[in-house]
């Protein structure tokens, strides 16, 4: 793999690093600050009804969110395995991993829609109940996002080891992304051992990570000889 390929795949991880805090934020943070209402179904249920252009496109944002973190799986794996192809590899599972689950997750989020239209068999069901399966439905959107955390932790963690270990990355970068996929991992156990105690706080060190990672992913890249001289000692 020549100089300009290499440099390219550390592109692209910036770009796709840059749609998808995007998608992220829209789809898991600004819309549901604006669609649901904690502890209250039936005002969740209007606004999902009365803004559903927005709430359908809070799951657009999560796909473009999700088609990049798949693609994201393989440009880590060919960036970080001349450090150990099986680590590399393993990671990329976990992140394959954490998409998939959270996918389950985003069925729930959409699947909240169903018990609020107008099909002819939710008729038996009164407008409470249809709120409450709308509301239920997302509840188990929070949860399987939460489970999700843990794969995806474990993911970063990981690779925040192999570029630990890499030579041709910053080892900060390393520190930072072991920390993070930490603190997923810790909210996860938190949110299923301790639900009272769950904290946005845990996420902290993976939004200064990403945010450090994507910047130096389209601002300065990989140490190119090194990479290729860690490439060429894992091909002998």
């Amino acid at each position: 793999m020549g100089t300009t390929s290499i440099q390219t795949y550390t592109r692209v991880a910036g770009v796709l690093m840059v749609l998808t805090m995007i998608g992220g934020f829209f789809g898991e943070m600004y819309m549901p600050s604006r669609i649901l209402v904690r502890g209250d179904a039936a005002a969740t249920a209007r606004n999902i009804v009365e803004s559903s252009f927005l709430f359908r496109l809070g799951f657009a944002a999560y796909l473009v969110e999700a088609i990049c973190d798949i693609a994201l799986s393989l440009v880590f794996y060919v960036l970080l395995r001349p450090v150990n192809r099986n680590i590399a590899l393993l990671a990329a599972f976990f992140g394959l991993v954490s998409t998939a689950v959270f996918a389950v997750g985003q069925l729930f989020y959409f699947g909240a829609t169903v018990p609020l239209g107008d099909a002819e068999y939710l008729k038996s069901f009164s407008t409470d109940q249809r709120n409450a399966l709308s509301m239920i439905s997302i509840r188990m959107y929070g949860l399987a996002a939460g489970i999700f955390m843990a794969f995806y932790g474990i993911a970063t963690g990981v690779r925040g080891y192999l570029v630990y270990g890499a030579g041709y990355l910053p080892r900060a970068l390393g520190v930072l992304m072991m920390l993070a996929g930490l603190g997923f991992i810790a909210r996860n156990f938190v949110l299923v051992l301790a639900p009272a105690y769950v904290s946005d706080l845990f996420l902290v060190p993976m939004f200064v990570s990403g945010l450090s990672l994507m910047l130096w992913m389209l601002l300065k890249g990989v140490d190119v000889p090194r990479w290729e001289a860690r490439a060429a000692a894992s091909r002998d």
